[in-house]
């Protein structure tokens, strides 16, 4: 299909909201990827990357300043579609530049023209992106297939392209512009960073090892910033797992860098820090010490870093995400010292049953160690960058606690009229109250939000329009990884990536967790270091 849109002309915003909602509602991936293909063949090239960063729920400008309360009274919808989806773009840019005195007011106005000139549909849809709430299952990896179809090429090339360059949005464009032809100039290159392989989960070591059904390696699983390092001759750069170059921020990893043998060459590893007796510093600090741009020596004198590798992409300037994992590893040995490589067992039988043993204790060391747990890593398998590949399996033990639902947050988007982000606290320590240890929404599915918003509204006793507070009876499992420290709750602490397993109805109120127990018990705390909230 040829573009149908005017030369130079953007396509409507009513399109892609019509196409966000049908792509939401279908349930055949088939489906989704031929409703994206016919959007990309009927739009021009040069609007491709705008419009599959907006079905994908991703602003060019990040995060504009735009919360619910900016979005909840919108005014009355404009009768027709008019707006296009470069008229979005361009107010959306105009808000994200808005700062200092008077911004709240001036943004609240621009996003009242925006509102205002977009139909009922384009609302919703304006509404969902803004707060980060356009979710369509798997929609990168179904617009990369809608992409190859859209410009008849092999999914499988244009994955590895995307692989490669990191963007799928500039590899579309490539594409539709020119064709399949324009996917051979995706590649590994020193200096342009790649997205970096992910894993999926294992419950044990064992299961690991007799899911990939190989021999296999066993790693630590080091609680740092993820990184990608890049050097050629002199030049060091160093990027985030999202892309973000951090180079100017880590000065002790770039010359640690320096110090290896080869000049050209891609790492991928952690950057951790350790503390007087060797063991890992809470990832917050870490998190914070990176996040730092002012006074970098400072940080770094206060928390210095040390990067820890587990893979290599290229040496000497030659690819080797295509070699076997064992293979890189020998490539990796040769460029990396001992010290600055992951720790690591092998597995070479998995019907070896003394050779598992040692793997289990390998990953009980582990988190002897105060890291976080192990990869799984089949040596047999290359490196499949941007893709949560099945030959990397992540164990880590699950922590759970029974905390009590003390208030709820009505939800918006997909999720309003429904009582959503649940204020969590445990039983204090004198059986007088509860102590609130943080908030999640994350875990919930529709079901349990239906029958938690029946419930809750039952045990109401507050409701300002957005968080309802309620009678501490709801008990509910909850999961997360540790603790960290933080000044805004009562005890000093919040849970660390909580989400919820299953509500607890049989469970009364007064058998919940106590915060004396959790202190007691709960991984990662670590009192003399409080990091600041993230």
């Amino acid at each position: 299909m040829a573009p149908d849109d005017p030369p130079g002309q953007s396509p409507p915003l009513a399109r892609l909201a019509d196409v966000s909602r049908d792509v939401a509602a279908a349930s055949a991936r088939s489906r989704k990827t031929a409703l994206l293909a016919d959007l990309f063949a009927a739009t021009r090239p040069e609007h491709v990357a705008l419009v599959i960063a907006y079905l994908s729920g991703r602003l060019p400008q990040g995060r504009p300043g735009i919360g619910w309360s900016l979005l909840q009274d919108p005014p009355p919808p404009a009768p027709a579609a008019t707006l296009t989806v470069a008229d979005a773009d361009a107010a959306i840019t105009r808000i994200a530049r808005l700062g200092g005195p008077g911004s709240r007011t001036a943004r609240r106005q621009l996003l009242h023209t925006l509102m205002a000139a977009a139909t009922a549909e384009e609302q919703r849809f304006l509404t969902r992106l803004l707060l980060g709430e356009v979710r369509q299952g798997a929609l990168d990896a179904i617009a990369l297939e809608a992409a190859a179809r859209a410009a008849d090429a092999p999914a499988d090339a244009v994955r590895r392209a995307v692989m490669l360059d990191g963007s799928l949005p500039r590899v579309a464009t490539a594409l539709l512009a020119e064709g399949p032809a324009a996917l051979d100039r995706f590649r590994l290159t020193v200096g342009t960073p790649v997205l970096p392989m992910l894993a999926h989960t294992a419950r044990t070591v064992t299961d690991a090892v007799h899911a990939l059904g190989a021999p296999c390696a066993v790693e630590e699983k080091l609680d740092g910033i993820r990184v990608q390092v890049h050097r050629d001759g002199d030049r060091i750069r160093i990027w985030t797992r999202s892309l973000d170059d951090i180079t100017d921020r880590l000065p002790d990893v770039a010359e640690a860098v320096q110090r290896l043998t080869g000049d050209r060459f891609i790492l991928d590893g952690e950057v951790i820090a350790l503390d007087r007796d060797g063991r890992p510093v809470p990832f917050q600090e870490i998190a914070s010490r990176v996040g730092s741009r002012t006074d970098v020596a400072a940080a770094r004198a206060a928390l210095p870093l040390s990067p820890v590798f587990f893979d290599v992409l290229a040496a000497d300037g030659t690819e080797t995400l295509d070699l076997p994992a064992a293979d890189r590893h020998t490539v990796l040995a040769r460029l990396v010292p001992e010290p600055l490589r992951v720790r690591r067992t092998v597995v070479a039988d998995p019907a070896d049953l003394p050779a598992l043993a040692a793997a289990e204790e390998f990953m009980a060391a582990t988190l002897r160690r105060g890291h976080e747990g192990v990869l799984v890593k089949a040596l047999d398998a290359p490196y499949a960058a941007g893709r949560r590949g099945r030959s990397w399996l992540k164990v880590k033990p699950v922590h759970t606690l029974d905390l009590v639902v003390l208030a709820a947050e009505w939800g918006h988007g997909r999720r309003t009229g429904l009582l959503s982000n649940l204020h969590l606290g445990a039983r204090s320590d004198d059986g007088e109250g509860f102590v609130m240890l943080g908030k999640t929404f994350k875990g919930l599915t529709d079901e349990m939000l239906r029958a938690q918003t029946e419930r809750l509204r039952a045990l109401a006793v507050d409701d300002d329009g957005r968080t309802v507070r309620v009678r501490p009876e709801l008990v509910v499992e909850i999961a997360y990884d540790g603790l960290q420290r933080s000044t805004r709750y009562p005890a000093g602490i919040t849970l660390r990536f909580a989400r919820v397993l299953r509500h607890r109805p049989d469970k009364p109120a007064h058998e919940a967790d106590t915060i004396g127990h959790i202190l007691h018990t709960a991984p990662a705390t670590n009192p003399d270091r409080p990091a600041p909230d993230r």
